[in-house]
């Protein structure tokens, strides 16, 4: 079994079913007596969670694409600092919704600003420092917005259109194939139930082989 606390992060577009999935991953840790935080990005810290609510919250005067990408690494420093590196410094593993990938998905992917800009902001903020695991849940987007819409109210940047968050897929798809040994896809298309219990037994192997 792993001794060394991992950080361990969840992907995908909206409606892949993260929040439903990241228990399984929560479970799983518990049933094996290993010591673990949850947290999410943007937010996850004092400070990071007020940016959140600048970054998500419609508005009639929405930040600029650049701005947008500033304040998810101004949030993502301070949750580093404050919450992910402080936790596995004391041995504790840690289940994030979201990171860096996310960036390169959705202001790199989504609203096509050059990847140069992240990767020179990824180098300031974190540059030594990712995660162990990346699950992504993959999802067809016309699946994903469908059960996003039904989940209820949408925030900013869930309220993008179609070919938003095609590109935010194609980006993931491109993360994952560069970088298959950090990367566990998930198919996220069946019933939760069903891709629960594949996630257990990929993890298992992954994990505690």
């Amino acid at each position: 079994m792993m001794q060394k606390p991992q950080f361990v992060t969840l992907e995908g577009v909206e409606g892949a079913g993260k929040s439903t999935q990241k228990q399984v991953v929560c479970e799983l840790l518990a049933s094996r007596d290993i010591p673990f935080v949850e947290t999410r990005e943007p937010g996850g810290s004092l400070h990071a969670e007020q940016i959140r609510e600048l970054l998500l919250a419609p508005s009639e005067t929405p930040p600029s694409d650049l701005c947008e990408l500033l304040l998810m690494f101004a949030a993502r420093a301070d949750h580093i600092e404050q919450t992910v590196q402080p936790a596995l410094a004391r041995g504790h593993w840690v289940i994030c919704d979201r990171f860096t990938d996310a960036t390169y998905a959705y202001q790199g992917g989504g609203r096509a600003l050059p990847a140069a800009w992240i990767e020179t902001l990824e180098r300031l903020v974190h540059p030594t420092f990712g995660p162990d695991t990346t699950i992504l849940f993959d999802v067809p987007v016309d699946v994903g917005l469908a059960r996003a819409t039904q989940r209820g109210t949408l925030d900013r940047i869930e309220s993008e259109d179609r070919a938003f968050f095609e590109r935010v897929r194609a980006s993931y798809h491109a993360q994952a194939a560069s970088e298959p040994a950090r990367y566990v896809v998930v198919d996220a298309t069946p019933n939760a139930d069903d891709v629960s219990q594949s996630l257990r037994e990929t993890l298992t192997a992954r994990w505690f082989s």
